[in-house]
């Protein structure tokens, strides 16, 4: 049996800054039908979104919003 599924990144994936801390924003699809969002801060601390994104424009305007509503600080550090 081979565990190996093949991700297709989002041309979208890019690092975000705000308030001088960086993301890196991961998009990308698996076996699943719709896009995964993943953020990973400085330290290597993953975010995941829960579900999935119909467009890869969809999961970015969702990450942009939070970091608008939230600050991007709740996407750094451990999740509490």
């Amino acid at each position: 049996m081979d565990d190996d599924v093949e991700l297709e990144m989002s041309p979208l994936c890019q690092e975000l800054t705000d308030t001088g801390k960086t993301v890196q924003v991961e998009i990308y699809r698996g076996e699943e039908n719709g896009g995964i969002l993943e953020v990973v801060d400085e330290e290597a601390t993953y975010t995941v979104w829960n579900g999935l994104f119909a467009t890869d424009a969809d999961a970015l305007g969702e990450l942009k919003a939070a970091i608008r509503e939230e600050d991007i600080d709740v996407l750094i550090g451990k999740p509490e």
